[in-house]
């Protein structure tokens, strides 16, 4: 069962929900079009697609930016007793939920008529004239690790020959340019015009998600679990 109303506005049921942690070529055109020069976006993913991306928000989407637990809430509520969600990232122990244009805006007036808006903590909505970074495209991924136990019977390694820069350390990456593992996609966006949440919806699973918080994860007997939800 769910208390979301059936005829407010929700993920269509088209949309499985699934937790690929990689954008589709699809999803990636969509994040690009939120910039003014879409081909420079797709430039840098292709020069640097283990580099985390900064995008402009507020044309293509609003970001609502959560602490990780609370976070983590929302996205529960949504996906157990609420309509689904939009592309959903982690990006510095924080939950970078992807919503309507306009919802930064409207989200935090909204929030101020409610009982429980003092138990939601602080949210950050990035909206027109903001800019968020997003995670890479795909997940970074350790380097291989060696064989266990050396090198197999009968496969010597062949000695390289000296070479003049062999010592020289890599140079330094920038900061910006660095992989990150704790940025990554919860969500990612796999198709050219993903649903999003607007505010009423962000809304309804704030107020559920602080109420959940306060009873110390008490369930209210509508919001009885109906479908999965994405493992964080």
């Amino acid at each position: 069962m769910s208390d979301w109303p059936s005829e407010h506005p929700r993920r269509p049921a088209s949309a499985t929900f699934h937790t690929a942690s990689y954008v589709t070529l699809a999803g990636a055109d969509w994040l690009a079009s939120a910039d003014p020069c879409p081909e420079s976006v797709h430039a840098r993913w292709a020069a640097c697609p283990d580099a985390p991306s900064t995008l402009p928000c507020g044309s293509v989407f609003d970001v609502i930016n959560a602490p990780a637990l609370f976070g983590r809430e929302l996205v529960d509520r949504l996906w157990t007793a609420g309509p689904g969600s939009g592309p959903v990232a982690t990006h510095r122990g924080r939950i970078l939920l992807f919503a309507e244009p306009g919802t930064a805006r409207r989200l935090p007036a909204l929030l101020g008529w409610e009982e429980w808006s003092g138990s939601v903590p602080p949210l950050l909505c990035h909206g027109t004239g903001d800019a968020v970074t997003v995670p890479p495209l795909f997940p970074h991924r350790p380097a291989r690790p060696g064989p266990p136990y050396g090198t197999p019977t009968g496969d010597a390694p062949t000695p390289e020959p000296d070479r003049p820069d062999a010592d020289r350390p890599e140079p330094d990456r920038p900061d910006s340019d660095r992989p990150d593992a704790t940025s990554r996609w919860l969500v990612a966006p796999d198709v050219r015009h993903p649903w999003l949440p607007g505010p009423g919806t962000l809304l309804w699973a704030c107020i559920r998600a602080a109420r959940r918080v306060h009873t110390g994860g008490a369930e209210p007997a509508a919001d009885t679990p109906g479908s999965s939800a994405p493992a964080l």
